[in-house]
């Protein structure tokens, strides 16, 4: 593409392949949603880093309602050029107020994610899961294979855990750096994330995260060993029902035996 440049104090590399464009767009569609999230297929749009527009036109082909944000004042200049109807804020994602974006309505996210901040973004989806229920994007391979990490793999960390307590994590498919200006020196993923039936998570979220961080502040040791200033102030005799659990790393357990760890561990 002509103009593309690299804004290496944003972390960006811009995708040059419309192939991939294409299909990136097309994760948000109805009909590539999985089957409990078709109903979302249809809702308003919302972009972040939409850089020099190449998703850009994919999803303005929907014709479902499209907010686009960007940090950089050229890339923004350049898309009121290209797209003077396009609706372009310029801001930081990261500390723009959602109520803002349609307002009263949910949303679906997604965009060609700065590697440098991606891990940022997705801790602000899992905020606003009741307003966002579908999110996709594209971002460094490995980060996107650990937020879908299952239970018993490495890879499995804290974002991992956190979101996958209210979102299905789908790893979709890899793009190589050739497909990029300049080529960034990593692969990328794109994953999907819909929302699950879930309601309660049956602890406070803000005690379980607390415990799903101290869980993987020790990852290469048990539990044991990372929980022990909670496990501290906890009765041995009430820490019965957790104590095979005590024995495994953190990435072994599932969302609902964190559940559980935080239900012994943080007495209210």
């Amino acid at each position: 593409m002509k103009n593309v440049r690299a804004k290496k104090s944003l972390g960006q590399h811009f995708l040059n392949d419309e192939h991939i464009a294409s299909r990136i767009a097309d994760t948000i569609s109805a009909r590539e949603l999985p089957e409990h999230a078709r109903p979302w297929g249809d809702l308003p749009i919302l972009e972040i880093g939409p850089g020099m527009g190449i998703l850009t036109k994919y999803l303005m082909d929907t014709r479902r309602p499209l907010q686009c944000v960007e940090l950089d004042s050229e890339s923004v200049g350049f898309l009121h050029k290209l797209y003077p109807d396009l609706n372009v804020v310029e801001a930081d994602f990261l500390k723009m107020d959602l109520d803002t974006v349609f307002p009263g309505q949910d949303m679906a996210l997604i965009g060609n994610f700065p590697y440098n901040i991606s891990s940022q973004i997705f801790f602000k989806v899992l905020d606003h899961r009741d307003r966002i229920p579908v999110a996709a994007g594209m971002l460094q391979k490995e980060v996107a294979e650990r937020i879908c990490a299952a239970p018993g793999n490495r890879d499995r960390g804290i974002l991992s855990v956190l979101l996958q307590a209210w979102y299905d994590c789908e790893y979709l498919f890899t793009v190589e750096p050739f497909v990029f200006t300049p080529p960034p020196k990593v692969r990328s993923g794109v994953l999907r994330l819909t929302r699950n039936d879930r309601t309660d998570l049956g602890c406070d979220p803000a005690d379980f995260k607390k415990v799903v961080k101290q869980a993987f502040s020790m990852r290469r040791k048990t539990l044991r060993n990372s929980l022990a200033p909670l496990l501290a102030a906890i009765p041995s005799e009430k820490t019965a029902p957790i104590e095979p659990l005590l024995t495994e790393r953190p990435e072994r357990l599932s969302v609902d035996q964190f559940v559980l760890l935080t239900n012994i561990l943080i007495q209210k």
